[in-house]
């Protein structure tokens, strides 16, 4: 497992996935009261908060992307 985002994509990444708990589970919208929608947001945004806690995205591995300066 390599280290492929940087410290602004974490962050980026972090955000979107609290955001996307937060629509999917605390907001009310009608929009996501849809059980695809709801899982989907629920989906990404757990997917966007691991990326960003282990530093590594697994699409960027396959297309040799890398987004830190260090590594």
């Amino acid at each position: 497992m390599t280290i492929n985002v940087g410290v602004i994509d974490r962050i980026i990444r972090a955000a979107l996935g609290v955001v996307l708990l937060y629509l999917a589970f605390i907001s009310g919208l009608s929009l996501f009261a849809a059980p695809l929608f709801k899982f989907g947001a629920a989906v990404i945004g757990v997917v966007m908060l691991a990326t960003s806690i282990l530093k590594m995205c697994p699409i960027y591995s396959i297309l040799g992307l890398k987004t830190c300066k260090d590594c």
